[in-house]
């Protein structure tokens, strides 16, 4: 080969390979511009704790989980619990966002603190459901229930159990998380009924959510009022009712006592004549609504054929919603309220060491 076929040679390569590199480079920027434009097939769901109360584990998360794949069959939820701590939700909410997911279902651990999150994620084009508690920031959707009339139920039902002695009836109240905006709606729903139908509110303090401090609350106001001084004590949970019922036993108080979530250790505690009541805030249609939400956000669907109301939180207003109606359960209709929606079995319930309550209730 003479020295002019060898340098048509090496030219011929040269510009194969520089062709080569170019079509590499066009592939890499294609799934660069890919990765922007973010993960079509994937839903985040970031739930709040799972110490205080056993209902995200057990319901929230395996229903929003069916209802997702029921309508969408090749897209996946991918989970995170914050385990009780705003920061660490804060990290899965930015782990997801890095990942590329466009639509967040979020129950906030603390809802006052969301504010710049959802807002730097809508500014990426990432939509939030706020599930449950409205978080802050310009959430996409809502779903939940009408939180004043939880509140509202709650004190009606403890007016109901007072029963005639209601208007002497003195009451501790035990609210939620002072942070917690859905505390703050169960709270004034509470005393609109509460105010002018018992005695007096004569202690109210807040136990955080947290069965200990709740716990620590009713002691104090045992010492504070002495162990006649109050005649009913409003929770705003059942996982704090627990603990306020087993304290109020120790110090030989008996007083209707109420919360809500329809927790089955609350149930059983009804059925045993301990627990005078509890709020009933069905999960399924909760997590089937903000599954339709979030499928329907990502599919850009417009979400007002399922977000039929609106929310204001402290930061927006007008926000599409789904609210839901919550029921009061008692002894007398348990069987038609968690047993009849097939949350729990009646076998779930009576136990051995409910069998005798639950037969007397016709509870089998």
């Amino acid at each position: 080969m003479n020295a002019t076929m060898r340098r048509a040679v090496i030219a011929t390569a040269a510009v194969s390979m520089a062709l080569s590199m170019a079509a590499c480079g066009k592939a890499g920027s294609d799934k660069k511009d890919s990765a922007a434009s973010g993960d079509t097939k994937s839903i985040g769901l970031l739930l709040p704790e799972n110490a205080s109360s056993s209902r995200y584990e057990s319901f929230d998360r395996p229903f929003i989980e069916a209802k997702v794949k029921s309508l969408c069959a090749d897209c996946k939820v991918l989970y995170n619990n914050a385990e009780g701590s705003a920061a660490k939700q804060k990290q899965q909410f930015d782990t997801l966002i890095a990942q590329g997911v466009k639509v967040i279902v979020l129950d906030a651990f603390d809802a006052t603190s969301t504010q710049s999150w959802v807002k730097e994620a809508a500014a990426k084009g990432v939509k939030v459901v706020a599930y449950d508690r409205l978080a802050t920031g310009p959430v996409a959707a809502y779903v939940s229930f009408d939180n004043e009339k939880v509140g509202e139920l709650q004190g009606q039902a403890l007016v109901d159990a007072l029963g005639a002695k209601a208007s002497d009836a003195n009451v501790v109240m035990i609210n939620g998380d002072d942070a917690d905006p859905n505390a703050g709606q169960f709270k004034a729903g509470a005393h609109k009924v509460l105010d002018g139908k018992v005695k007096k509110v004569v202690y109210e303090q807040s136990g955080e959510w947290k069965p200990t401090v709740a716990g620590q609350k009713i002691g104090a106001a045992i010492t504070q009022l002495g162990k006649d001084g109050f005649q009913a004590v409003y929770s705003a949970n059942d996982g704090m009712a627990g603990a306020i019922i087993t304290q109020l036993q120790g110090a030989g108080v008996k007083v209707p006592v109420g919360g809500q979530d329809a927790g089955l250790d609350a149930v059983q505690r009804i059925v045993n004549g301990d627990q005078a009541y509890t709020i009933y805030k069905a999960y399924r249609p909760l997590a089937d609504n903000a599954a339709e939400l979030a499928v329907d956000l990502l599919q850009g669907k417009d979400v007002k054929s399922v977000a039929t109301a609106s929310a204001d939180s402290a930061t927006d207003k007008g926000i599409p919603a789904k609210l839901l109606d919550p029921k009061i359960v008692t002894k007398d209709n348990i069987k038609d309220t968690v047993v009849a929606d097939g949350l729990y079995k009646a076998s779930d319930i009576c136990t051995a060491d409910y069998a005798a309550g639950c037969g007397a209730l016709g509870l089998k």
